[in-house]
Formats: structure tokens, sequence, C-alpha cells
């Protein structure tokens, strides 16, 4: 049939492919390959069986940071941040730091104009107190603050974070604007315009995002960069590494991995739940980033089955890609 090209097909003699196949087990290295091959086949049927009936949108990217055996499933693909942002902007504070342009004892007001809602603790305080930029940054992280990131945002700029991010490499990841019920001031052309909204996040299109966007790949990246102390500097990708261990929230990645120490960062909308994570496993250290999207019901109990669902994964991954 024209346009078709057809299969070549090399027809052996009888045992010919026992000998051909033990020929090959003699060459070095092949044996290695192929029992990686059948270990990664495994492991994404695994994948596969877990996420094949679920309701959403999943994405992956897993490395064993010892032995640099990978797992990805639509790695490359944005997807909203969500909490998962502050990662990068306490990533852009280091570095600030260390160029001399941020003290980390400088204080910043808190007034009840940059209260929001959502997790953290700020929002109890009084108007008026004060807080360094170190204890906003704990905060940020340990129990995802909403009202010290945006405090954090208009102390160094969203458009900072997206530079760094792009001198780094990153194709995706971008701060959008402050989160949570943004402020709201009229233009001259009575148009509200958000406080705090990037270059990017002025874009057409990207309102779809939230907060921010990145992709699993971006994020594992920076956990790697950051696992080998090639962020900013040896000592300061420990001093972020032991800010991420600390972090309160456990309910996707590592979930019920109770013996297992965490560096982490977690991320939730009403229809998304988002984990990027160093787990420091047996089987060797192994960077994660997983997102599910377009989870149908909003359920804001520990039992959302996204939560259910990456903590699951990260079961299995841990597993799949650890170290012989």
């Amino acid at each position: 049939m024209k346009g078709i090209i057809p299969r070549m097909r090399l027809r052996l003699p009888s045992g010919s492919l026992l000998v051909v196949f033990c020929f090959l087990l003699c060459i070095p290295g092949f044996s290695a390959v192929a029992q990686q091959s059948a270990s990664f086949r495994q492991l994404d049927a695994r994948v596969q069986a877990l996420t094949r009936n679920f309701k959403g949108n999943v994405y992956i990217d897993a490395v064993n940071l010892k032995t640099g055996a990978s797992y990805s499933l639509h790695a490359d693909d944005p997807v909203p941040t969500a909490s998962t942002i502050k990662l990068p902007i306490m990533i852009e504070l280091f570095y600030e730091a260390s160029e001399g342009r941020l003290d980390w004892n400088q204080k910043l007001t808190l007034t009840d104009a940059e209260k929001v809602s959502g997790s953290g603790v700020l929002q109890e305080l009084s108007d008026g107190d004060e807080l360094t930029i170190r204890d906003l940054m704990h905060l940020m992280i340990v129990v995802s603050d909403n009202t010290a990131t945006n405090l954090i945002l208009e102390r160094i700029g969203g458009n900072a974070v997206n530079r760094r991010m792009k001198e780094l490499g990153l194709r995706e990841t971008a701060v959008m604007h402050n989160i949570m019920e943004p402020k709201v001031l009229p233009s001259t052309a009575f148009t509200p315009v958000q406080i705090g909204m990037t270059k990017i996040g002025a874009q057409p299109g990207n309102q779809e995002w939230g907060t921010g966007r990145s992709c699993p790949r971006d994020m594992v990246m920076l956990l790697t960069r950051l696992y080998r102390g090639q962020l900013v500097s040896p000592a300061a990708s420990q001093e972020m590494l032991a800010v991420l261990k600390r972090q309160q929230e456990r309910d996707g990645i590592g979930r019920d991995m109770t013996d297992t120490v965490i560096a982490s960062k977690g991320g939730a909308l009403d229809h998304l739940r988002s984990g990027v994570a160093i787990l420091y496993s047996r089987g060797g250290p192994l960077a994660m980033a997983i997102t599910v999207n377009n989870i149908p019901d909003v359920n804001w109990t520990v039992d959302n089955p996204g939560d259910i669902l990456i903590s699951s994964l990260s079961e299995v991954l841990a597993q799949g890609l650890a170290s012989p």
C-alpha cells in the first residue's frame, strides 16, 4: 500500500535467539542495562496501575540522586504551583542575602491590610507587629504562611524570583502574583490591577496559573542542586534543606514513610494537590515532584484523593528507584 513502509523481519534458525541472548549477556554492561530496563517497566506498570483510573491529571518527575535512576510522566508540562512556589521564593532570598542586597534581620511590618486567608499564623497576629525577614522565611516554608509570603514578595518582588529562575535554567517556573485574595487598586482605566502582578503574570493566558507556574522537571532540578550544594553556596543549600526538613505538612509525599527524613514543600488548591521533596530513603536520596490537577471534588480533609495518590506514588517511586 502506498505510503506504508513494510517491517523487516529477521528469521533465525531454531535456538538461535537463545544463542544471541547468551552472547549479549557476555557483553560488558548489557546485563545491567537489561536489568534496569526490566526494573523501569515494573515501576512504570505500578505507576500506571495507580493513575490509570484516577479522575484527574498526574505529573511526575523523580530521580535517585545517588544512581541517577529516574522516572517521569508529563514532567515538562506546566502546572499551577500553589504553595510549592515558595521554594523558588526562598531560594531568591538566599541569593539576595549572599549578594548583600538583603539583610536577614531587617524587620517588616505586618498590617491588617496585608493579612490573607489560607495557611499560616500571621493573620492571627496584631496589626503593627514586626518580624525579621528570616522569621518570615521560616514561617513561609515551615507552616506555609501566605501572609509571610506576601510580605516577602513585596520586599523582593516576584520579578526578581522569575529572573533568578531563568538564570538557573528553569523553563516554566514563575511567580504570577501575590498569594490569596490579593489587594486591588484602580488603574487609570478603572480596571482592577493586582498588587504583586509580575511581568510574566500580566502576559495573556497566564491568569490561569494563579499564584505561580512550574513543572515537575524544574522543581526536581532545584532540589537536585540544593542536595549537591549548588544553589548560592554549600552552606546556604544546607540551610535551605534544613528549613524544608522542618516543614510541618505531610499529607502527600512520604505520608506513611514515618521512618524517613524528608525535606519538602507541599501545595494545595481546590482541585489540585502538589508536592516537591527529597526523601532520604534507604535506597538512596530521591528528589521528586508530583502534581495532581483537575481533581473533580473539593475536599480539604487529609483524605483528599490527590494527597492519597501522591502518597502512594511516592512510596512506589522510592521502591522502584532504590539502589540495588
